[in-house]
């Protein structure tokens, strides 16, 4: 039994309004929120003045790399990385080695969870191995728990095969997420097509490449009647087609990465590695479109896409080197600072936790391996999975400092606004004053 909590001094942010209120935690579960409350005896104290208490962040799209490439992550540093940028869960991708295309690769990610310090659900593989052609076994891994199925890292390119994924994702109820970039259109690109890539000399990543597959699987969806989700979109293009379909009513949602509204193509003219990134960083206009959408409605969530990369691939040459930044510990700051730094914590929540929790179907408690429900309300009775969050601390990031096993951030001495104080999860204070407990 975990000892209580006392979070005073906050401002309480609900869905649709905030409070001034203390919170009481025990046993896991939020036992009271109010002004004037008194702490429990032998309550542990987290000051939560100047901050806000929200429910704990949900990243729908994190790259822990266990099982195949535990040198650039591993579910316990991965998780830790989590924890300290205010995450209380995280969907694990299934871009493994192997794949989590079924149940003995899902049970080895299952059994390594159990020790991470944040709730890891799991993404279960569209395909076999993702490759696009056979359906994994969906019906299997739903019974199991897997909630959530994509072939992230590829696109479903055949749209026969996509339309039977969707035709059975519809009868079980489970979530598909798409990963939009036409491989014919987007092979041997390192980087967005246009201007910059011909200065450059470098092979592009042409927009319509993500464009095309985004308006086929709305159509799609249209056919099937089966939701679909748009993994980090980036184009201004696609998020007018996703608005459009919002319109229409069907039933579809999108993330966007924090690293797509704030950095462009023109970060990759000294060739640096760490800017690499799939789908790429695009033109400073499709990067003001994202940015300007995150608090229209088009964009559902912000997820990280946190690719952990070892340093001597990072090291490799601009073509040969992988694509992937690092993400967990700075999306929370950089979603504060892109909606204005302190002044929209329901947007912020939204975006961060509520929303991703909905998409990843993380409400209930049967989505393996979780055991509590993420992304709610900070009410009485609730889950305990909360973050306390400054949403005006400043500070410099270190990629020396961080808790992944990888340094491939693009913010390495980049001042930023914005930082988790304490992360609860399951009622345990697993991150206070910034540090893990």
């Amino acid at each position: 039994m975990s000892k209580a909590i006392f979070i005073t001094g906050g401002e309480v942010i609900h869905p649709t309004s905030t409070e001034h209120a203390d919170v009481i935690v025990r046993d896991g579960v939020i036992e009271a929120v109010g002004r004037g409350l008194s702490a429990p005896d032998d309550a542990i104290l987290v000051d939560a003045r100047g901050c806000w208490v929200g429910p704990g962040l949900v990243d729908l799209h994190t790259h822990l790399r266990e099982p195949g490439r535990e040198a650039a992550e591993t579910i316990v540093s991965g998780s830790q990385a989590a924890a300290l940028g205010g995450y209380s869960a995280v969907v694990a991708m299934p871009n493994t080695e192997p794949a989590l295309d079924g149940i003995m690769s899902v049970s080895y990610v299952i059994t390594k969870s159990a020790a991470a310090v944040v709730d890891v659900a799991i993404a279960g593989a569209i395909t076999v191995n993702r490759a696009g052609h056979d359906l994994a076994p969906m019906a299997e891994l739903a019974a199991a728990g897997i909630r959530i199925f994509t072939d992230d890292g590829n696109g479903v390119q055949n749209a026969a095969v996509m339309r039977r994924a969707m035709d059975y994702a519809r009868t079980l109820g489970v979530t598909l997420a798409q990963h939009c970039e036409d491989e014919h259109l987007a092979e041997g690109g390192v980087m967005n097509e246009g201007e910059v890539s011909a200065r450059l000399g470098l092979l592009g990543r042409p927009a319509v490449s993500e464009d095309i597959m985004v308006e086929r699987d709305i159509a799609l969806s249209r056919l099937t009647g089966c939701p679909v989700h748009f993994l980090h979109i980036s184009t201004a293009a696609s998020l007018r087609a996703i608005a459009a379909a919002k319109v229409e009513g069907l039933l579809v949602t999108c993330e966007v990465a924090p690293h797509h509204f704030t950095l462009d193509e023109t970060s990759l003219e000294n060739y640096g590695t760490q800017f690499k990134v799939h789908p790429p960083l695009r033109t400073r206009g499709d990067r003001e479109a994202v940015r300007a959408a995150l608090v229209t409605g088009v964009i559902d969530a912000v997820a990280t896409d946190h690719a952990p990369h070892a340093d001597e691939l990072k090291e490799l040459s601009f073509d040969e080197a992988p694509a992937g930044m690092l993400g967990l510990e700075h999306a929370a700051s950089l979603t504060n600072e892109a909606l204005g730094i302190g002044e929209n914590p329901l947007a912020f929540f939204a975006l961060l936790s509520r929303a991703p929790a909905r998409i990843a179907q993380l409400r209930a408690t049967d989505v393996r391996p979780l055991t509590s429900a993420h992304g709610g309300d900070v009410v009485t009775g609730e889950d305990a999975n909360l973050v306390i969050f400054d949403p005006r601390q400043n500070y410099v990031v270190d990629r020396n400092a961080l808790a992944s096993r990888s340094r491939n951030t693009p913010y390495d001495g980049r001042s930023l606004t914005g930082r988790a104080r304490a992360t609860i999860v399951r009622g345990r204070l697993v991150v206070n004053n910034g540090e893990l407990q």
